[in-house]
């Protein structure tokens, strides 16, 4: 079993950036398939960004391609999510979740374990 613990999150102005941390412990990192999903209130939970166990795959959301990058470090148990150009519709709270299945998913039912959340708020 595997625990994730988010950082990072907080208030920047439109177009700004941010970067996301997520930090695993408990499990054998590196055959978790990993995935950041975000919601925003009153709204579902909504896929964001998803990476494959060695980091060569990598799947975005349409609506962050181009501005979005999700990135692993297996040596230090922890994936990122680079934020740039952010916009207000970005306002959400950002979970990082673990997959042990076999490819990775854009399905937040797919996922075995999740984070807390960090909150991020897009000011205009």
């Amino acid at each position: 079993q595997v625990h994730v613990v988010e950082s990072g999150g907080g208030l920047v102005q439109a177009g700004g950036s941010l970067r996301l941390s997520c930090a695993a412990s408990g499990g054998a990192f590196s055959t978790y398939r990993m995935g950041w999903f975000r919601q925003a209130p009153g709204k579902e939970r909504e896929f964001v960004a998803a990476i494959s166990r060695s980091g060569g795959a990598r799947h975005y959301a349409d609506s962050v391609k181009g501005r979005f990058t999700i990135s692993r470090d297996n040596a230090k148990n922890t994936i990122y999510l680079q934020m740039n150009s952010l916009k207000r519709e970005d306002t959400a709270v950002y979970y990082c979740s673990a997959r042990n299945g076999i490819l990775t998913s854009t399905d937040p039912g797919d996922y075995d374990y999740w984070g807390q959340g960090t909150q991020v708020t897009v000011s205009s």
